[in-house]
């Protein structure tokens, strides 16, 4: 499959990009034999936190998103009215040192589960363990507010 890049302007667009991606899963289930995955790597500032805001927002998630960087993960339930997901987790791989650590907080089983919405930030730090079939979104700052968002199914 081909790549899809979106260049954002500020971070209003950055969220809608996310709202957008949102939209597209409650028409359409990517994978029915395993979660979604959704790696995302990128700098500092690059916009992924924003992004993954605009996401849980268009998945009615109600509680406020922060990146999980000192607690490595959290667990949000959707409503059901989003296709077959139930479930998005958002991971945090900024501070964890191998792989295996995430292993260690179920990974595995998260990743078995149809049901589930994983989103990963730093994803490159545990690439390793990722499984085929994931959407991976790479963020590039371009300038002061100007990003590149580029989707690509692997």
């Amino acid at each position: 499959m081909q790549a899809i890049e979106i260049i954002s302007n500020s971070s209003k667009e950055t969220k809608k990009a996310g709202s957008i991606l949102a939209a597209a899963l409650k028409k359409e289930s990517i994978n029915s034999k395993q979660a979604l995955v959704l790696a995302l790597g990128g700098d500092l500032g690059s916009g992924k936190t924003t992004f993954i805001q605009g996401l849980a927002q268009g998945l009615k998630v109600k509680e406020n998103i922060l990146s999980p960087t000192f607690v490595i993960q959290k667990d949000f339930s959707l409503p059901v009215s989003i296709k077959n997901y139930r479930n998005l987790y958002h991971i945090d791989a900024y501070r964890l040192k191998n792989p295996e650590e995430l292993l260690e907080l179920g990974f595995e089983d998260l990743i078995k589960n149809p049901e589930n919405i994983i989103v990963i930030e730093w994803a490159d730090k545990v690439k390793k363990i990722l499984p085929k079939n994931i959407l991976k979104i790479e963020f590039v700052n371009l300038r002061k507010n100007k990003r590149k968002i580029t989707l690509e199914f692997l």
